[in-house]
């Protein structure tokens, strides 16, 4: 496979890269200007371009090879899930997308990325504080990257999306024109701003509220959102418990979504939790440290991370109604890493990893975001319940979408601005419209892609060449499942 890595790494967010207060950087009009003369080298239509040569990887076969790992029985859920519509499949195909990037030209300015930035990847949560706040919520391929490849990952979810909703073209088009403007005008504005400025900067939903303007997407942020902060521990304990004779409390069996963890599993679990305390900050380790594990159950959840093993423990306060839920997830390298390190390791953990990049890319994040290792595995643990939500996608008129676009468009700039290269990024795409055009137009061209190859996993399924839930292949068509 040929990998346009020919270009200089301008900025990237090594840690070797800041070790010292006492280096003098180069200013942001230097930046700027550099990041100005890389379109010399890349032009911006260059970002555009999209066709699948012959020597791009079989879909299918990088599908099967991400399952190797994987809990057997869950892999036909999860191609289920993806053989639903093409936005299904694109949201568990992170791994196909990684390939097809890392073959295409890039400008060398590398950020932390989330490595999976489609639609359904920002959301609400609660923040340390206790508001909601909307901005990216799954990191689990986060890792220093392309910037380009975030943004190509959003502008064909968005042209996906639309397509699913049955919008025309051209109302398509506008909605990631709309998006990438955002990302343009936002990383311009913060890479203006002090670097500490910029750390603060975030959404949370009054301001929300205020940056939609269409009334069908304000209303749906409004529904969502009320949805969104009933979901916590103590809302969720009847739903997803029940108390057995001798009147302790577990978490309630729904196989194979939802399966309990007993003997040699739940002692290492329970080991792994306890080892997930020093990676706490030390309050929030004494507040974790309060609670006592009552239950742990193996939990599926989203498209890309079914098969992997994710678990959810329930943990009791010093009252029966003062409940944790926290949720531990595998974690293994990202589906960027080998296009940025090859064959060598930088992360040692996986869930480390996870943790700390989610915290360099959320303005706020989850305080009792941490990991730890169980039977030779790496997972990260956060809250499960933590007012998490999205906005749905298939609630969306083609006026709204495009509203949306925009602001998920900010949230994506946000990010890859607190870490490294906004100066350069804001030269490079200046402040013309040429980016929107090339973003577009290979946001079509993806689509069309994502298409074809859902077409050709429908056709595996249907041959056998993938294992599939029994039925899925009758009841295609729900594509717009939360999560990630």
């Amino acid at each position: 496979m040929t990998q346009h890595t020919s270009h200089t790494v301008l900025a990237s967010t090594d840690s070797s890269a800041f070790a010292s207060v006492r280096e003098t950087g180069t200013t942001r009009e230097e930046r700027y200007a550099l990041g100005r003369s890389l379109r010399e080298k890349v032009p911006i239509s260059a970002l555009g371009v999209w066709n699948a040569t012959q020597a791009r990887p079989d879909p299918i076969e990088l599908i099967n090879e991400s399952h190797q790992g994987r809990v057997d029985e869950l892999v036909p859920i999860r191609v289920g899930r993806m053989i639903s519509s093409p936005y299904g499949f694109y949201r568990g195909t992170a791994v196909v997308m990684a390939a097809d990037v890392a073959m295409l030209p890039i400008t060398g300015i590398m950020p932390v990325i989330c490595g999976d930035s489609h639609l359904g990847n920002f959301g609400f949560y609660r923040s340390p504080e206790g508001e909601q706040v909307i901005d990216l919520n799954d990191f689990d391929e986060a890792h220093p990257g392309a910037w380009e490849w975030d943004l190509r990952r959003l502008a064909a979810a968005v042209w996906v999306a639309g397509r699913e909703n049955g919008y025309g073209e051209d109302d398509i088009a506008e909605a990631v024109h709309a998006c990438v403007i955002a990302y343009r005008d936002e990383v311009d504005l913060l890479a203006s701003m002090p670097l500490l400025a910029r750390s603060y900067n975030r959404l949370d939903i009054e301001r929300l509220h205020e940056t939609a303007t269409e009334k069908e997407l304000r209303d749906e942020i409004k529904r969502a959102g009320k949805t969104a902060r009933k979901r916590t521990s103590d809302r969720a304990l009847p739903k997803f418990t029940d108390s057995t004779d001798e009147g302790e409390r577990r978490i309630v069996e729904d196989p194979p979504l939802i399966r309990s963890v007993t003997g040699e599993e739940y002692e290492l679990l329970a080991e792994g939790l306890d080892a997930y305390l020093d990676t706490l900050a030390p309050h929030w380790r004494r507040v974790v440290a309060g609670y006592h594990l009552v239950d742990i159950a193996h939990k599926v959840v989203g498209v890309g991370s079914v098969g992997l093993r994710a678990y959810v423990a329930l943990l009791e306060g010093s009252s029966p109604d003062d409940v944790l839920f926290l949720q531990l997830k595998q974690a293994r390298r990202s589906v960027l890493a080998r296009y940025v390190h090859g064959d060598s390791a930088w992360h040692a953990h996986q869930g480390q990893r996870v943790v700390e990049y989610q915290q360099a890319l959320q303005t706020v994040s989850d305080p009792l975001l941490g990991w730890t290792e169980v039977d030779g595995r790496q997972y990260y643990v956060r809250q499960f319940r933590n007012m998490k939500g999205t906005v749905p996608l298939d609630g969306l008129t083609a006026t709204a979408l495009t509203d949306y676009a925009g602001i998920v468009g900010h949230l994506l700039a946000k990010g890859h601005a607190r870490t490294s290269g906004a100066s350069m990024i804001a030269g490079y795409l200046g402040k013309g419209e040429k980016a929107a055009r090339a973003f577009s137009r290979f946001a079509r061209l993806y689509a069309d892609q994502t298409e074809a190859d859902h077409a050709a996993l429908v056709k595996a399924a249907q041959t056998g060449r993938v294992p599939v839930a029994d039925g899925a292949l009758a009841s295609m068509g729900s594509a717009f499942r939360p999560g990630g």
